[in-house]
C-alpha cells in the first residue's frame, strides 16, 4: 500500500466511515501540504527580492547576473518531483476505488430524479436509504432513468456519475457503525438540493436481522430468471440458458464473444444491456439476427434483473455472486420468494421528490414487460404483475 492511513480530523473533514477514507484525506493533505510549501516559498522569495534588488536611485542600472544551470535544473526537478507526485498517488487512489474487488456484496442503485433506487442482493428495495453491513464489501452497480446523477457518500470518500444507457461500478467498505448522508453531486434538475439520502451502516448480525424482516421479497436473480422464463426466451435461448437458436448464455458473463464481421467483444454489463435494447449493434458470429428491440419496454430495475440473472449463469466470473438463490432462502419463517411479494405501489405516481413526504399505503400494483436477454434470441414477449405487500413487518419506503 503506497498511502498511509491519516487520522480523522474533526471539524476539517467529514467522518472517516470506510477503509479508504484514511488514504483519500492522506492525498487530500498532501496536496495542501504542497500547496501551502509552495506559496511560502514563492511569496518569501518575491518579498525579498523585492526588498533587496529594489532600485535605490532614478538613474540606477541593475548589474546583470549571469544565470545558475544548477538552479534551474534543482528547482525544475523539485516540481517535476512534486507533481509526479500527486499523479502517481492519485492515480493508485483511482484503482484502488474504482477496481472492485473479487467477493464484494452487489447492489443495484436506479437513480431518478429526484430519489435514490436500491436493491440488495436478496431483494430488498429502499429509496433514499440504504443499509449495509459493517466491514463487508459492497458494490454498486448504477444506471438512471432520465438524466445524469451522480452518487456520493461522503464519509466513505466515494462517488461516482450514474449515466444514462450504461452501467458504473462504485465500492466501499465500511468501517464504522452509524447514519451518514448520500449525496447527488451532479446537477440533476430543479430538485437536485433535494436528492439525498442516507446510509446506514450496521453490525453484521443485526443487518442479518434487518434481512429477515423483510417478507417475501426476491433476489434479483431470482427474478430474472422469472421473466427468462416467464416470457419465453427459453424457446430460443434453452431451457437452462444452453443456447440453441440464439447463443447460450450460460458462462457469457465475463466472455470474448466473437461477432459478425470478424470483430470480438468483452460480455459484460453493458454488452448485454445493450444486446436487450439494441439487438442488431453487436449480432453473435454465427447466429442469424432474431430478437426484437426492447427499447421502452423494460425498466431499469427489469434490465438489472435480467442482467444480474445472465451475470449469475458465470459463477467463475462472478465470484458466484451471493444472488443465486432465492431470497428468503436462510428465512423459513415466511415462506418461499414470490415475484408477487415484492411490489407496490410506485412513489412516481403521487410525488416528484421523497424527501419529506408520506407514502400512501401500499394498495397498488405495477405491471411490466420483459425480454429475452441476449443479442440474437426470442421474438417472444410478456408481462408480469407485481402486487402490492401490505404484510412486510418493519416501515419503509415503497419497494421499487
Amino acid at each position: 500500500m503506497i498511502l498511509m492511513q491519516v487520522p480523522e480530523i474533526p471539524y476539517l473533514m467529514p467522518e472517516q466511515a470506510s477503509t479508504m477514507a484514511g488514504q483519500v484525506d492522506a492525498v487530500y493533505l498532501y496536496l495542501w501540504a504542497l500547496t501551502i510549501f509552495f506559496i511560502t516559498i514563492v511569496s518569501t522569495m518575491l518579498i525579498v527580492f523585492s526588498v533587496k534588488y529594489r532600485r535605490r536611485s532614478v538613474d540606477e542600472i541593475p548589474r546583470q547576473v549571469a544565470g545558475s544551470i544548477k538552479l534551474e535544473v534543482a528547482v525544475n526537478s523539485l516540481v517535476f518531483v512534486s507533481f509526479m507526485s500527486i499523479f502517481v498517488l492519485g492515480a493508485y487512489l483511482y484503482f484502488v476505488q474504482y477496481r472492485t474487488p473479487a467477493g464484494a456484496m452487489e447492489i443495484h442503485v436506479v437513480g431518478k430524479q429526484w430519489m435514490w433506487k436500491f436493491q440488495h442482493p436478496t431483494g430488498e428495495r429502499e429509496i433514499n436509504e440504504l443499509h449495509v453491513p459493517m466491514n463487508t464489501k459492497i458494490k454498486f452497480v448504477m444506471t438512471t432513468e432520465d438524466v445524469i446523477h451522480s452518487l456520493y457518500f461522503p464519509a466513505m470518500r466515494v462517488k461516482s456519475d450514474v449515466v444514462p444507457g450504461r452501467y458504473t461500478n462504485l465500492w466501499f467498505e465500511a468501517t464504522k457503525e452509524g447514519t451518514y448522508h448520500i449525496f447527488c453531486t451532479e446537477f440533476c434538475g430543479t430538485n437536485h438540493s433535494g436528492m439525498g439520502g442516507r446510509v446506514i451502516v450496521m453490525k453484521p448480525t443485526d443487518y442479518q436481522d434487518w434481512v429477515s424482516g423483510s417478507a417475501n421479497d426476491v433476489s434479483p436473480v431470482e427474478a430474472g430468471r422469472e421473466l427468462y422464463t416467464s416470457l419465453g426466451c427459453a424457446s430460443c435461448h434453452g431451457a437452462n440458458s444452453e443456447g440453441g437458436r440464439c447463443p447460450p448464455l450460460v458462462a457469457l458473463y465475463g466472455k470474448q464473444v466473437a461477432l459478425q464481421g470478424g470483430t470480438s467483444v468483452v460480455a459484460n454489463e453493458d454488452y448485454i444491456r445493450e444486446s436487450i435494447l439494441n439487438p442488431a449493434a453487436k449480432v453473435v458470429a454465427g447466429y442469424p439476427l432474431l430478437m426484437p428491440t426492447y427499447q421502452g419496454q423494460l425498466s431499469e430495475e427489469q434490465l438489472l434483473q435480467l442482467v444480474t440473472y445472465i451475470k449469475s449463469l458465470s459463477p467463475t466470473q462472478t465470484d458466484g455472486i451471493d444472488v443465486t438463490a432465492p431470497a428468503r432462502e436462510n428465512n423459513p419463517r415466511v415462506g418461499a420468494p414470490t415475484l408477487e411479494g415484492q411490489g407496490a405501489t410506485s412513489p412516481d405516481s403521487y410525488r416528484s421528490n421523497p424527501i419529506g413526504a408520506t407514502p400512501p399505503g401500499n394498495t397498488g400494483a405495477a405491471g411490466g414487460s420483459g425480454a429475452a436477454p441476449t443479442g440474437s434470441g426470442t421474438t417472444s414477449s410478456g408481462a408480469g404483475g407485481r402486487t402490492a405487500n401490505p404484510g412486510s413487518t418493519r416501515p419503509r419506503p415503497d419497494n421499487q
